[in-house]
């Protein structure tokens, strides 16, 4: 049933994407800058981290170092959103960013994955950048399109159906990508030791690398917003691909990255709320002085 996945992974980009209009897209294109810089650090700073420590520990050749980096080159998380609004970060500007990333993957990935592996790993660059725009761009464009028709209205409308389908969508992609790797298990026993540790680690400063990026405007909506978008990709696209054009080895990282993003996230997400209140309390001091 893994010919199935693309599709099922294609509703779910379906379903993010009616949550976004035009209006929300021109809220980025208002602030070009920022978004530039998020994609910068999520799809070149962080993929160059994710090569050179995979490639230090399990040497360049190995199918675990293309899994480290296509997390990194995936498009951002649609669970970003969530994040951000829970963390007082700007709701509008991460969900316009993860509709155009998600638009821009069929140029980002292979671009990607193309610069670091051209010499390494056999890929054929049409058939992912076509499977990209079925599942990716897409739904992605007939979403937005149907946001729009409808005023925003589609969303509130289908959401009590479409939503818990997504969910269901989103497991059977993660179990059936996940028999897919099952044969291979005897195979990674021995690699477990230093593969976990390292996905964590990686997950972790991708949430740093985004963090530190935007120090210098201070703990504000930006930073909240790009260090989330720099930490959560959209995993299970990023399984899809492994499967389908490398070793299911390479899938292993990615698969970890999901057991792992969420809880950073929420480490993150304490992290930041402790800040906010040490912000707070030094400008009241401040103030009363």
């Amino acid at each position: 049933m893994t010919e199935a996945v693309p599709y099922l992974f294609a509703y779910v980009t379906l379903v993010m994407a009616i949550g976004c209009g035009l209006e929300q897209l021109k809220e980025v294109l208002r602030k070009p800058g920022i978004m530039l810089w998020t994609l910068l650090l999520a799809h070149v700073v962080s993929p160059l981290v994710a090569y050179a420590a995979g490639t230090a520990i399990f040497g360049s050749d190995s199918p675990y170092v293309v899994g480290l980096v296509l997390f990194t080159i995936i498009p951002l998380g649609v669970s970003t959103v969530l994040w951000v609004g829970m963390s007082g970060g700007n709701v509008p500007l991460v969900l316009a960013m993860v509709v155009l990333d998600s638009a821009l993957s069929p140029l980002v990935v292979p671009a990607g994955l193309h610069l670091f592996f051209d010499t390494s790993v056999d890929i054929d660059i049409m058939p992912l950048v076509m499977d990209l725009i079925v599942i990716i761009v897409l739904p992605t464009v007939i979403g937005v399109l149907l946001n729009q028709w409808t005023k925003g209205k589609i969303q509130e409308r289908v959401k009590p159906i479409a939503a818990p389908l997504s969910k269901l969508c989103f497991v059977a992609v993660v179990a059936l990508n996940a028999s897919a790797i099952a044969p291979h298990v005897e195979q990674l026993k021995a690699d477990m030791i230093k593969l976990i540790p390292l996905v964590i680690a990686l997950v972790a400063v991708c949430y740093a690398i985004g963090f530190i990026g935007t120090a210098h405007r201070g703990l504000t909506e930006t930073q909240i917003t790009v260090s989330y978008s720099t930490g959560m990709r959209n995993i299970s696209l990023g399984i899809v691909l492994a499967l389908g054009y490398f070793s299911p080895l390479a899938a292993v990282p990615v698969v970890l990255s999901i057991l792992v993003q969420q809880p950073l996230a929420t480490v993150h997400h304490f992290v930041l709320q402790k800040l906010n209140k040490n912000k707070a309390g030094a400008e009241a001091s401040a103030h009363v002085r």
